[in-house]
């Protein structure tokens, strides 16, 4: 047995006592939640690969419901910050206070000093206060004053934003999305999810209580393993090719001409890279394989491929180009 395969053993074995609570966390999350299984594992695999989540659903899919069983399943903070048209950016972030006793301005921390932040219907505040979350996800840490704070760790920003409404919203510009990892689209339950949602919920004090499973530590040795998990040199160069097919398509010869105005960043490659790894530790295996690349293509590169009017013309979605991509670019 190779040397390479001895490691790939031993992180397996790893990966399955690492994993364990994870998946307790799941099932307990669905002792609440009725199906949206793609949400839930996207949630997940955001917090293994230390990378923020934007959901987008219409209203009554349980997105904050999903984010409150997380944050309950887990033994660290958790804020909610409700984004309004009014909000300031010291409204999330902190100030500095004056104290008239003593003629000094103090720091006054402000909510997202705290693990897990949603950030709910974040396309209601303007581009300030947008701007203010977006800068404390890039660099984890946040300056008041002349004083800079790092977060703590973990830190996790979920971001909810309603697809249908325009009045009254700012829609987040391309350059800040990509700064999320993932974004999740929610969408309706199937008939059985619904008649179980209503046998669940159709009560006027459901039980919503989700018993706290996993610690903060548990959270960090868990990246630990994850960044431990084997990726191949055929596994890599599949995952650049992808990338790359995005933004030049005509060299992997798709039919792609004048529908992509831009396309994916490095950062699409590191996070596709991240997320593939976190998605073979939750099935319990120490490697990665294209499957798993696969499998979580779609929400790392669904907006960060920008189409042009044409496209858009032709009712050509940037999830076509990906679904494309996919189809077509030759898997090791």
């Amino acid at each position: 047995m190779s040397t390479t395969q001895l490691d790939v053993k031993h992180i397996g074995e790893q990966v399955q006592a690492a994993s364990a609570p994870f998946r307790r966390l799941l099932e307990e999350m669905h002792r609440v939640i009725v199906g949206q299984d793609e949400l839930l594992h996207g949630m997940l695999l955001g917090l293994l690969a230390n990378g923020h989540i934007l959901i987008e659903g219409v209203p009554g899919l349980a997105k904050t419901l999903a984010v409150q069983c997380l944050a309950a399943g887990i033994k660290t903070g958790f804020q909610r910050l409700q984004f309004t048209p009014d909000l300031l950016p010291a409204d999330i972030i902190g100030t500095l206070v004056y104290q008239p006793s003593d003629g000094r301005f103090v720091v006054k921390q402000g909510p997202i000093f705290s693990n897990i932040i949603l950030a709910d219907e974040i396309n209601r505040a303007p581009a300030k206060v947008q701007s203010a979350l977006l800068e404390a996800m890039q660099e984890r840490r946040i300056t008041i004053g002349t004083e800079t704070f790092d977060l703590d760790d973990p830190f996790l920003v979920i971001a909810t934003q309603n697809p249908i409404e325009q009045e009254g919203t700012y829609p987040l510009p391309e350059a800040q999305v990509d700064r999320f990892m993932f974004k999740l689209i929610v969408g309706y339950p199937n008939k059985v999810q619904e008649r179980q949602i209503l046998d669940r919920m159709s009560t006027t004090s459901p039980n919503l209580s989700i018993e706290p499973v996993m610690s903060s530590d548990a959270i960090a040795e868990a990246r630990r393993v994850v960044d431990e998990i084997y990726v191949d040199d055929k596994i890599k160069d599949y995952i650049v090719d992808l990338v790359f097919a995005t933004r030049v398509p005509g060299d992997y010869g798709l039919d792609l001409d004048g529908l992509i105005q831009y396309g994916a960043s490095p950062r699409a490659t590191i996070n596709l890279t991240l997320a593939a790894r976190a998605n073979a530790f939750l099935d319990g295996r120490g490697y990665v394989v294209p499957q798993d690349v696969k499998d979580v293509a779609m929400p790392v590169l669904r907006h960060r491929v920008i189409v042009t009017y044409e496209a858009e013309a032709e009712d050509k979605t940037s999830e076509d180009v990906v679904r494309t991509v996919l189809d077509h670019v030759p898997v090791p």
